[in-house]
């Protein structure tokens, strides 16, 4: 037992893992580090404000990736193992369509944003922070699409080195403002969604400069675009986080901001353990493209459940927290995001075993349309579902809303992966 520990530890799965896993608990850390400082020296309203826009800022990062992460990691792997010549070409050619396709979103998001904010967001921020808002995405965009590259490489240490070096740097910014009293959401948006990318460009690039001239040299070339797979992908995952942040959007829509912060707070807590989840998967993911047999399969689906039991055994840790845990850390201003986390939690232990069948289907079968399925319900599901019960159950609606539509597309992958997994063939 003790040698197969050791044999499991040791592979160079277990290494990423570990890698990936500390480097994102110390951006957990980091992240609990901001809203500490930033529940103190803000009130529950403007953490409120602050918590809507740097949720749409995130989302619409995610959103407007335009599929270019699933493509990421089910053809650079490959590439990287049998067509090197053509690695800098994929890159350069996937970045130029996302870039132009996000920047031509976010062109229009600077002209209605303050429309959107006075119909549907109704945060009642000046105009300039809709504006941070609106330009953070694009820096986020490019600096999720640069990590992407890094993870599918297996670049995990160089990953998180630079991710983390940037949330120093970060920290150092932060309290500077503090020090001088100048903080303000506009002051926390623009450190957290311009500034933070720029460093981490920056000091990547000063790392890497070899890659970097290959990358300018690259060709643009139409023949590395999938747009079938990158688009449908796209879809999907724009139901998703759009469903994802329906909850947060429409209780900033029907109820006060104070509401709105004790949630937001509760997301920011259980998104940190999501990041664990993430950690995992970005490392099995690259593995996942190179299934081609029923035996490997079984190998990485059962690897990939030992480790997904790590962020799982973490919600159930954070379920049965204490509350004065949390009063202690967020004060007692903040005492109903307690209650509201806690009710989260079974949902996103789904959530994170579900993430399993996910990489399955999208990066083994390559079958991108059963993940728009799935979350084509979860998005109908969260935006119904919150409309309806928000108004009548308050901040208590969400959480069960979550548990009921994170069963859909998660009940949809898993039948989509057990009948194709029956079709694989029982060796190369």
């Amino acid at each position: 037992m003790r040698e197969r520990l050791l044999g499991f530890l040791r592979n160079a799965n277990s290494k990423n893992v570990i890698i990936n896993t500390i480097g994102n608990y110390l951006n957990v850390g980091f992240t609990a580090f901001f809203a500490l400082v930033l529940v103190r020296i803000m009130s529950p309203a403007q953490y409120g404000v602050l918590s809507v826009l740097l949720g749409i800022a995130y989302v619409l990062a995610n959103v407007l990736d335009f599929g270019a992460t699933a493509a990421i990691y089910s053809t650079l792997p490959l590439l990287l193992e049998k067509k090197r010549e053509r690695v800098y070409h994929f890159i350069k050619t996937t970045f130029a369509f996302q870039s132009l396709s996000s920047s031509a979103v976010l062109l229009i998001l600077f002209l209605t944003f303050p429309y959107l904010d006075k119909v549907f967001f109704k945060t009642g921020a000046p105009e300039i922070e809709l504006y941070i808002t609106a330009l953070a995405v694009l820096f986020l965009i490019w600096q999720n699409f640069v990590l992407n590259i890094l993870f599918a490489a297996k670049k995990f240490l160089v990953a998180n080195i630079h991710n983390n070096l940037q949330n120093v740097l970060k920290t150092g910014i932060l309290l500077l403002v503090i020090y001088f009293k100048s903080v303000t959401v506009g002051w926390v948006l623009f450190i957290f969604g311009v500034i933070g990318p720029i460093l981490f460009f920056i000091t990547l690039a000063l790392d890497r400069k070899d890659a970097v001239f290959v990358f300018l040299k690259a060709q643009i070339r139409r023949d590395e675009f999938r747009a079938g797979y990158t688009l449908t992908y796209f879809a999907a995952t724009q139901l998703f986080n759009l469903g994802a942040r329906m909850d947060l959007f429409l209780l900033s829509f029907f109820l006060l901001k104070n509401d709105v912060g004790y949630y937001g707070l509760s997301q920011k807590i259980i998104l940190s353990i999501l990041t664990t989840v993430i950690s995992v998967t970005q490392v099995l993911s690259p593995n996942f493209a190179k299934v081609h047999t029923k035996s490997q399969a079984r190998h990485e689906l059962k690897n990939g459940f030992l480790y997904l039991l790590i962020p799982t055994a973490l919600y159930i840790l954070l379920f049965f927290t204490p509350n004065w845990v949390f009063y202690f850390f967020f004060t007692d201003r903040f005492a109903p995001a307690a209650m509201i986390t806690k009710s989260l939690v079974p949902a996103y232990i789904i959530f994170t075993l579900g993430s399993l069948p996910l990489q399955f289907v999208l990066y083994t079968i390559r079958k991108p349309i059963y993940v728009l399925y799935g979350n084509i319900l979860y998005f109908l599901i969260m935006t119904v579902g919150c409309y309806i019960l928000i108004p009548q159950m308050g901040v208590k609606a969400p959480p069960l809303v979550n548990l009921l539509a994170i069963l859909a597309p998660v009940a949809v992958l898993t039948i989509t992966t057990f009948y194709a997994y029956k079709k694989l063939p029982t060796r190369e």
